[in-house]
């Protein structure tokens, strides 16, 4: 039974960083689909990225757009863990945000649709 468990959420000026981590336990499933999203209050889930490590070797990416050169992504050597690092937040970041990981094989993506484990999520607030 794979279990994610968000940290490293808080409150922050704008301008500011945060890092969020994802600890991964029961994994057995060699290709991993690992997505971060994100919940703000009276909207949808929306997709931040998520990082495909398929079997056969590499690494795939992808951001939406809003966090194109803000956000990074990257993962410790053992894949067990997936951090988000948030830099030059903005009020509009404000949310509760969560990772979440696609065990059924689908093709990985922003949509939460297909995600079927997901972390209780781990608040962050971004003051202007």
């Amino acid at each position: 039974q794979v279990q994610l468990v968000e940290s490293g959420g808080g409150s922050v000026q704008a301008g500011g960083s945060l890092t969020l981590s994802c600890a991964a336990s029961g994994y057995t499933y060699t290709s991993r689909c690992i997505g971060w999203f994100r919940q703000a209050p009276g909207k949808e889930r929306e997709g931040v990225v998520y990082i495909y490590t398929p079997a056969t070797g590499g690494r795939y990416i992808a951001y939406t757009n809003s966090v194109k050169g803000r956000f990074t992504i990257s993962q410790d050597n053992a894949n067990t863990t997936v951090y988000l690092h948030l830099n030059s937040l903005k009020p509009e970041d404000t949310a509760v945000y969560y990772c979440a990981a696609d065990t059924y094989g689908n093709r990985c993506q922003l949509s939460p649709i297909t995600y079927n484990i997901w972390g209780q999520g781990t608040q962050v607030t971004v003051s202007s």
